[in-house]
């Protein structure tokens, strides 16, 4: 993903561009359409074999190269930097391809100079924040999926202590916390979730160390939203549980990891693929930020300490969401300080979301 200070400007300019989402919804897209078939390459932030978020993209590709029935090569470890990121993507450029597809946050501004730049080429942005007539930012709504392993969290707990190793406090990350804790109260109302925030999207070091006090202090289920496995292996290590980020991370710790929110690219990039080789895309002004039901986010659960009867409640939760019978944040709804932050009867905007900066009552971390 990115460094902590490109983190808060993230937050800060999703803040403002889900604002005028809320201000402009009525706003409608124009079709853009590329010259000829769709030729796709993709440009992954880390290496394809992290374990987690390039990972995810790059199991994703497969399916899409069916999809479009070509192959789509890949450029990996490609840093947030201007001068990192335009190389591969002119290269891909004067070779014929005409569909850009990157994945990180820092690739915002440079993504938007190479759209208007070249005005016949598609481009796509995972987490990105800036959009235009050939370009479209995506991500997906991850507190949908940590809603439900926070539901097997506390299934899986037999003291109700969670913790939660985060790499920082910004709006993306606070979302997802509050959601884990939801779904934790929705199996047990008294559990609570202690969260360690690491100041790092990859670092196995810091993980370790987060994961070991939160165990140490009493947790026995250990959620994340951080890259590497390392809080599901060091669960595994101590002998009690936890839930991963990204992927199915029960690949690393098949004993401890009850619940996984991953990624399913392939349900969203599949249908806007398809549709730019229809020749009927119309990138939205204001980014893609599809749930479950639009392929942002789903789960992999459950693990055997979730009971049967546990499994089949997260999976009705899950339909439910899908079915949009459950929006999560609905009120009456306070943050911890006691300040009401969502009314009886009201749904969080999208652009509140963007603007999160406050928790739950359950939520432990640092002020």
């Amino acid at each position: 993903m990115s460094l902590p200070t490109k983190a808060v400007a993230l937050a800060a300019a999703s803040a403002v561009a889900w604002s005028s989402v809320a201000l402009t919804a009525s706003a409608l897209a124009d079709v853009f359409k590329i010259d000829g078939p769709p030729k796709v390459a993709i440009i992954l932030f880390g290496p394809k074999n992290d374990g987690g978020w390039s990972q995810a993209f790059e199991e994703a590709r497969p399916e899409l190269e069916k999809i479009i029935g070509a192959k789509i090569p890949v450029v990996e470890k490609v840093p947030e930097d201007s001068s990192a990121i335009t190389p591969p993507a002119e290269r891909f450029i004067q070779r014929g391809y005409n569909v850009i597809i990157g994945t990180a946050f820092g690739y915002s501004d440079t993504f938007k100079k190479l759209s208007e730049e070249h005005p016949k080429v598609a481009f796509l942005d995972a987490s990105g924040i800036t959009n235009g007539p050939n370009l479209e930012s995506f991500y997906g709504r991850t507190y949908e999926s940590q809603y439900l392993c926070g539901m097997a969290a506390a299934a899986a707990s037999k003291t109700g202590k969670l913790g939660f190793v985060a790499a920082n406090p910004l709006p993306v990350v606070n979302w997802t916390i509050n959601a884990y804790e939801m779904g934790a109260k929705a199996i047990n109302p008294d559990a609570t979730l202690t969260v360690v925030f690491t100041g790092a999207w990859n670092d196995p070091v810091k993980e370790r160390a987060a994961t070991t006090a939160l165990i140490d202090q009493g947790a026995d289920v250990i959620g994340q939203h951080v890259d590497t496995p390392t809080p599901q292996i060091v669960a595994q290590e101590r002998g009690v549980y936890g839930t991963g980020h990204h992927r199915d991370l029960a690949e690393f710790a098949p004993k401890a990891t009850q619940c996984s929110s991953v990624w399913t690219w392939a349900k969203f990039l599949g249908p806007t693929l398809e549709s730019i080789k229809a020749g009927t895309w119309a990138p939205s002004p204001y980014g893609a930020f599809p749930g479950i039901k639009q392929g942002g986010t789903d789960i992999a659960c459950c693990g055997s300490a979730v009971s049967e009867d546990n499994k089949k409640k997260i999976l009705a939760a899950r339909q439910d969401i899908i079915d949009g019978k459950n929006a999560i944040f609905v009120g009456p709804l306070a943050d911890r300080d006691g300040k009401e932050r969502i009314a009886a009867g009201a749904t969080l905007s999208d652009a509140d979301l963007w603007k999160m900066d406050w928790f739950i009552p359950g939520v432990i971390s640092q002020k």
